[in-house]
């Protein structure tokens, strides 16, 4: 790899002081989910032992996001207006894809254990698939539950940015993840795994008809014309304001007051989420848009795609290296500068000047344009980092050097029944920079 300048490599995280806490770092989660304790852990057991051992923990991380991809090519191909219906065996497809995803998402750790391979960029290379994927999967969603390219289809597609973006950041300071009783990656899963075969059984219109229609007894409850889609939206953003936020907030503060650190400075580090937010509204939502009237909802997920992994990914590395907080990232001015020209007609008035909507041809290059500079940023960010760490701790990233399998030396877990809490570690001699994934929902 060519050398790169020493501040350039501090500044990403990628410094051998930085790098060196790789070293001695140890992965701890808690994952209180009965479903994954008690059920998926023997599914995922038995799953791993079909992986040869010379396929590496990287690359099954890796296949399963190409499950996702590969739906999404054939969510525009087939059902390009996200609403269908579509022939049942796509909404098939879609639900294998992210079931598959899940399961590759959950063996990868154990297949690192396997193999001998596991490393601090085991847990960098998972979440940042992860962080790319929660608009990808969703937005898959949209075109299951038959929403297209509307204000609720683009909800439904870009929220689970909100939960991700939080439990990373609560993450960072905790230095554990926190997955509860009910959490996305295990019943979030599985109930969008559910709406999309329900989708290729009856068809995408189950959700837009009203409920009692299917269930008479919901009547009595909800009236005759209330569906699905109806409180869909009240349902998400409840879910993480209620169930979610707080918790991630309570564990960040308890945290901080354990090592006698103040607790107002980390919520400045909402302020990347805020605007990335705040952005996407203003630009998807302003009336002069066209990105969503003339159906462009999957380009701008694939475009933030790249945006929310980097913002992401940077505080799962600067987690790893103990390093300071990221606030920014450069790709997140393009998409201020989109909510800015969206709105050009509002704002232009509001400094004494006069201003035209962009024009549907303006829009969509720029967002194009904005594509493609995602994809150069985000990829030469990641073969940076990824080939900064491989050759500090000698490894391969997709690869393993060898099929000899490795002694994995003194595994120790332990798990208190209490809460659910499991935090592993290798003693592995003269292998510097091991780390293992825990036994739980990440494994």
């Amino acid at each position: 790899m060519p050398a790169i300048d020493s501040k350039k490599a501090a500044h990403e995280c990628v410094s051998d002081e930085a790098l060196s806490h790789l070293r001695t770092y140890k992965y701890s989660s808690v994952d209180k989910s009965y479903i994954s304790r008690y059920i998926l852990k023997h599914y995922w057991n038995a799953a791993v032992e079909f992986l040869p051992l010379w396929l590496a923990p990287n690359m099954v991380t890796l296949l399963g996001f190409f499950f996702i991809l590969g739906n999404v090519v054939l969510l525009s191909i087939f059902m390009p207006d996200l609403v269908g219906p579509a022939p049942s065996w796509l909404y098939f497809s879609f639900a294998i894809g992210l079931w598959m995803y899940s399961t590759m998402d959950n063996i990868d750790g154990k297949q690192a254990r396997r193999t001998g391979t596991s490393s601090g960029l085991g847990e960098l290379f998972d979440h940042g698939i992860d962080s790319l994927n929660c608009t990808l999967a969703s937005l898959l969603e949209t075109g299951a539950m038959g929403f297209g390219p509307s204000y609720t289809g683009a909800f439904t597609a870009l929220v689970p940015c909100l939960p991700m973006y939080f439990s990373t950041w609560e993450t960072y300071h905790t230095h554990t993840l926190y997955l509860g009783y009910f959490n996305g990656p295990t019943e979030g899963l599985i109930i969008a795994t559910s709406i999309m075969l329900l989708s290729g059984v009856y068809g995408p219109q189950i959700w837009s008809t009203p409920v009692a229609s299917h269930i008479p007894a919901a009547s009595a409850y909800i009236g005759d014309e209330i569906g699905v889609r109806d409180f869909w939206v009240p349902l998400l953003l409840g879910s993480f304001f209620v169930a979610h936020l707080p918790e991630c907030v309570t564990n960040v503060i308890r945290a901080r007051r354990e090592k006698g650190l103040p607790i107002a400075p980390v919520f400045l580090e909402w302020i990347p989420m805020v605007i990335f937010c705040v952005a996407t509204i203003a630009w998807l939502g302003s009336p002069y848009s066209i990105l969503l009237s003339s159906n462009h909802l999957v380009l701008y997920c694939l475009t933030m795609s790249l945006v929310f992994g980097r913002l992401t990914t940077k505080i799962i590395l600067a987690h790893l290296t103990r390093q300071p907080f990221p606030y920014w990232t450069v790709m997140l001015w393009p998409l201020i500068g989109g909510a800015v020209l969206a709105n050009l007609p509002i704002l232009a008035p509001l400094v004494g000047m006069e201003s035209k909507p962009l024009g549907a041809t303006v829009e969509i290059g720029y967002l194009w344009a904005y594509f493609l500079f995602a994809n150069v940023i985000y990829f030469r960010w990641a073969i940076l980092v990824i080939n900064s760490i491989c050759d500090y701790l000698g490894i391969n990233c997709l690869t393993i050097p060898t099929p000899k399998k490795q002694k994995l030396g003194i595994l120790d877990g332990k798990i208190d029944d209490a809460n659910g809490t499991k935090s592993e570690s290798l003693s592995v001699p003269d292998r510097p920079g091991l780390r293992t994934r825990s036994n739980s929902k990440r494994d």
